[in-house]
C-alpha cells in the first residue's frame, strides 16, 4: 500500500512515516496542499492522509476538488479538531474517516484495514489466489496455511497484485507502489523482484504471469502446468 501523508508539522509527520515505514507501507509527504493535489493527478496512491490546517490549499478544499475530478482515493482525515460539525462535514464531502490528534498507530492501521477490507468484493480479512492467502489484517502471505515470508518490497509487489482481483498491473505502476518519490524507481528492480517471487511461489498453485506490453498478472495454475 503506498500513502501520501499530508501533514505540515514536520516532526509529527516524520514520526508517522517512521511508524508506517516499519509496517511495510510506502510512504510519501508533503506539507502542503497545493503540493498534494500535484502530486494526486500524477502518481497513484492507495491511501491520503490529510490534515486540515494546510498552507497554501486547505485540507477540506483539496477533499473537495479530489471529489470534484471523481477521484475516490481512500482519504483518512488526521486533525487536532474534536469539533463534531468538523466531522460531519469532512465525511460529507468525501472523508471515509476522520481522527483526532495525537493519532495511536494501532487505531490507525485498524481504520486503514477497515478501509482495504470495504474495497474488496467480499468484504473479507483474506484475499485468495489459488492456495495463497494474503491477510489484511496482517499483511502476511500463506501458501497452503504456511507462512510465507518475504522482504519488504516483493510483499509489496504481491500485494499489488493480490489486491488487482485477477486484473493485470503495468511495470510502471509496480514501480509506484514500491518506490516512495525520493527513491530512485528502478525497473530492472520489478524484474528481478518478479523473478524472486516467481521461485518462492513454485511450491504454490499460483503463478505470476508476464503479459507483453501489458505487465504482469497473479493467476491460479492450471492443472499439469501454468
Amino acid at each position: 500500500m503506498k500513502i501520501l501523508l499530508v501533514e505540515d508539522n514536520l516532526e509529527l509527520a516524520q514520526s508517522l512515516a517512521d511508524l508506517l515505514r516499519q509496517h511495510a507501507f510506502v510512504v510519501d509527504h508533503v506539507d502542503r496542499g497545493d503540493a498534494a493535489d500535484q502530486l494526486l493527478t500524477q502518481s497513484h496512491y492507495d491511501l491520503l492522509l490529510l490534515d486540515l490546517n494546510l498552507p497554501q490549499l486547505t485540507g477540506k478544499a483539496l477533499l473537495r476538488r479530489l471529489r470534484e475530478r471523481g477521484d475516490s482515493l481512500p482519504v483518512i482525515v488526521l486533525t487536532a479538531s474534536d469539533s463534531l460539525d468538523q466531522k460531519v462535514l469532512c465525511l460529507e464531502i468525501g472523508a471515509d474517516d476522520y481522527l483526532v490528534k495525537p493519532v495511536e498507530i494501532r487505531e490507525l492501521l485498524a481504520r486503514m484495514q477497515a478501509i482495504a477490507r470495504r474495497q474488496m468484493p467480499a468484504r473479507d480479512n483474506h484475499v485468495r489466489c489459488g492456495n495463497l492467502q494474503l491477510d489484511l489484517r496482517t499483511r502476511l502471505f500463506s501458501v497452503a496455511g504456511e507462512e510465507l515470508a518475504l522482504p519488504p518490497r516483493e510483499r509489496s509487489v504481491l500485494e499489488a497484485l493480490m489486491l488487482q482481483n485477477g486484473s493485470a498491473l503495468s511495470k510502471q505502476r509496480l514501480m509506484d507502489v514500491i518506490y516512495g518519490m525520493d527513491e530512485d524507481a528502478s525497473a530492472d528492480a520489478v524484474d528481478l523482484y518478479v523473478h524472486r517471487l516467481r521461485k518462492k511461489l513454485q511450491a504454490s498453485d499460483t503463478t505470476i504471469m508476464t503479459l507483453r506490453g501489458v505487465g504482469y498478472l497473479l493467476k491460479q495454475k492450471l492443472p499439469g502446468g501454468e
